[in-house]
């Protein structure tokens, strides 16, 4: 049985890795690569894949994203692979779907195919499909305690609590937080729902704030605020979030 495998990671160093793995095995056949989680949606609904390799944490779309977006009916056989924070690996874990933690060996590589290859050949999609809406469920109640962080070639990761605000440019984001600036390849709307808005606040279209470091807010003009983090750093609100900014005063009034 060939078994047709579609790489999806934001990383063109990763993707090369994986594809060089899979052609030195017997009876793989791969269909692409995609860069994206939308193109990766839009490659599995034109030629549905046997097998996954599924990249986490990318931007726009990410893993998750596509397993939401296609539905756990279209979702062939996946290992996911990826960088993440502990609780989506115990996630994994508890579900039993595979994953590759990144730097992994070639032996890990073939561990986790040998698994695919019997996955696909007992052709177990009910159970497939319970797998991929537990993982989603399980992911969907927790929020990250760290935020993975590539940085020329390295992974690192920073804590969720050392991050005092979050400041958009382009395509990236950069993490101001205690040990100073990170930058992420995520867009501001992805970072602010995988954050505790308990603790984090939108303050405007391009910047974040850690609630428990700011200082003091001054109104200005028509809704608009100066806020102010114990650190010194003066940031301005939009007026369109005003009423999240009001909710913060009454709340700590």
């Amino acid at each position: 049985m060939t078994l047709r495998v579609l790489i999806v990671d934001d990383e063109e160093l990763a993707r090369e890795r994986l594809r060089v793995l899979l052609e030195a095995e017997p009876g793989i056949k791969v269909l692409g690569e995609c860069a994206s989680g939308t193109a990766a949606v839009a490659a599995i609904r034109a030629e549905p894949p046997d097998l996954l390799f599924l990249d986490i944490q990318m931007p726009g779309l990410d893993g998750f994203g596509v397993l939401r977006e296609l539905g756990a009916d279209l979702v062939p056989a996946v290992i996911f692979v990826t960088a993440y924070e502990q609780y989506a690996l115990q996630a994994f874990d508890h579900v039993a779907l595979d994953y590759l933690l990144k730097p992994f060996d070639g032996e890990r590589f073939r561990q986790a195919l040998g698994r695919a290859r019997d996955h696909v050949a007992g052709k177990e999609r009910g159970a497939l499909r319970r797998q991929i809406e537990r993982l989603l469920q399980a992911v969907d109640r927790k929020t990250p305690e760290r935020i993975l962080v590539k940085d020329a070639g390295r992974i690192h990761f920073v804590k969720v609590d050392d991050i005092r605000w979050i400041e958009a440019q382009g395509n990236y984001a950069r993490l101001h937080a205690k040990d100073g600036g990170h930058m992420v390849r995520r867009n501001m709307k992805d970072l602010a729902a995988g954050l505790d808005p308990a603790r984090f606040l939108r303050i405007h279209r391009s910047t974040i704030v850690n609630i428990d470091c700011i200082k003091e807010l001054s109104p200005l003009f028509h809704g608009e605020y100066e806020v102010l983090l114990h650190d010194g750093t003066r940031l301005t609100s939009n007026r369109r979030f005003k009423d999240d900014l009001e909710r913060l005063l009454k709340g700590r009034g």
